[in-house]
């Protein structure tokens, strides 16, 4: 996993591992982080495509300003994940339109 486990200045609380899936394989992470942290640790780096162009988007503002982590969330689209908590089972998919929903 790719992620920070000591820090110079932080203190990170170890919370329970939880299993979810992300375009259908299963992957860990930790109950309540942001689903986009949880994809970071498992090596995702692509969460959406650009709706115009296809580009590939990924973590960029980590605050819930920009789109890039739009992502579909158990069916439903447009999901902030960089602001959102995971949850056990929770099916996360790469966006790849506007975000109908279905």
């Amino acid at each position: 996993m790719r992620r920070i486990e000591v820090h110079p200045i932080l203190t990170f609380t170890t919370k329970r591992k939880i299993r979810f899936l992300f375009e259908g394989k299963e992957m860990e992470g930790y109950e309540g982080e942001p689903i986009a942290s949880a994809l970071v640790a498992n090596g995702v780096t692509m969460f959406r495509e650009s709706p115009d162009l296809h580009r590939p988007r990924g973590f960029f503002c980590a605050i819930g300003n920009c789109s890039s982590c739009f992502m579909n969330v158990d069916g439903r689209p447009n999901v902030r994940t960089c602001i959102t908590p995971i949850k056990e089972g929770m099916q996360v998919q790469v966006q790849r339109d506007k975000g109908v929903l279905g």
